[in-house]
């Protein structure tokens, strides 16, 4: 089949990678405009138009899909969209521009986390569960019959940008299971059950961290807003950014014993045991091993501890 594919972070490369190297011909990318990122605020193109450049494809960049942009799809007369973390709303005029429409590849198991951050949801809820769903575009926001889905187990200590870059490759392998059928004329769809939830824009805010909150719950958030927005608290003035948190449980040479038996400390208070940086918390405390300080570069977080001195009356807040 003619393809148009749309995406534009990380997360839709693999799925362009995988119908490029199918045998569908992919007509034109459809991605958003370059921005500025880094500290010196470079122009730089989206991961999916790097990657359209490097494959020879046309690439159509557009912030939002308007007339003119929907015509431009119009005329390449292509027999479906596919679409992976474009960033924009598609209206009716260009979800009807492909023969058969377009499909989605979203992270959840719909009609669960249906918005623009469900893996990072489903980390903060602390799911274990989650699964790559490939479903029938319209206008209502994710909510289109279900063509194909396929189950995820979320690492217990991954963070969300680690779970939805393995998610991508798994999404990729269903994208093309589906454009496979819906060409050989073989895809069935079903209308999703259940009743759904959302998953907003993470904020700033949703970085902040909490350490009244039980263990799990903080590590989950935590793991949840990790790379993007980030987790943060503040030690006095200095704001410190939490890249890296292990549940007693889990973490390798468990300083301090088991959940049982670990050192009760006040919630954010610091304690270093057997090498290991400890933050308290509403119960047991949590080993904190990467932190960035502000201004500073990420480092071992035990290291840093120890370079504050004495930790008695030092708080994470």
């Amino acid at each position: 089949m003619r393809l148009v594919v749309a995406g534009s972070p990380a997360a839709a490369v693999p799925t362009l990678r995988a119908l490029a190297a199918s045998d569908h011909e992919i007509a034109a990318v459809l991605t958003r405009p370059p921005t500025p990122q880094g500290r010196k605020r470079v122009l730089t193109p989206t991961p999916v138009a790097q990657v359209a450049a490097e494959l020879g494809l046309p690439v159509i960049e557009a912030s939002r899909v308007d007339d003119e942009v929907t015509a431009r799809i119009a005329a390449l007369d292509v027999d479906l969209g596919v679409i992976v973390a474009y960033g924009a709303l598609l209206r009716r005029p260009a979800l009807d521009a492909p023969r058969l429409g377009w499909v989605n590849l979203h992270f959840s198991d719909l009609p669960a986390y249906r918005g623009a951050a469900p893996v990072q949801r489903a980390v903060m809820a602390g799911d274990t569960t989650t699964a790559a769903t490939v479903f029938q575009l319209v206008e209502a926001l994710d909510a289109g019959p279900v063509y194909a889905s396929e189950p995820f187990t979320i690492d217990p200590e991954a963070t969300s940008g680690e779970v939805l870059a393995a998610m991508a490759e798994t999404g990729a392998d269903v994208v093309v299971r589906v454009v496979d059928a819906l060409a050989a004329g073989t895809a069935t769809a079903t209308e999703q059950l259940g009743a759904p939830t959302t998953a907003p824009k993470l904020t700033l805010e949703d970085g902040r961290t909490d350490f009244a909150a039980p263990a799990s719950v903080v590590h989950a958030r935590l793991r949840g807003v990790t790379p993007e927005p980030g987790a943060f608290a503040h030690l006095g003035e200095t704001r410190v950014k939490l890249l890296r948190t292990h549940r007693l449980a889990t973490h390798d040479g468990r300083p301090g014993g088991s959940g049982d038996t670990a050192p009760h400390l006040a919630p954010g208070a610091l304690r270093l045991v057997d090498g290991a940086l400890l933050v308290g918390t509403a119960d047991e405390p949590l080993v904190l091993t990467e932190v960035q300080p502000a201004g500073k570069k990420a480092m071992d977080a035990a290291a840093w501890a120890r370079g504050l001195g004495p930790l008695d009356g030092k708080v994470l807040a």
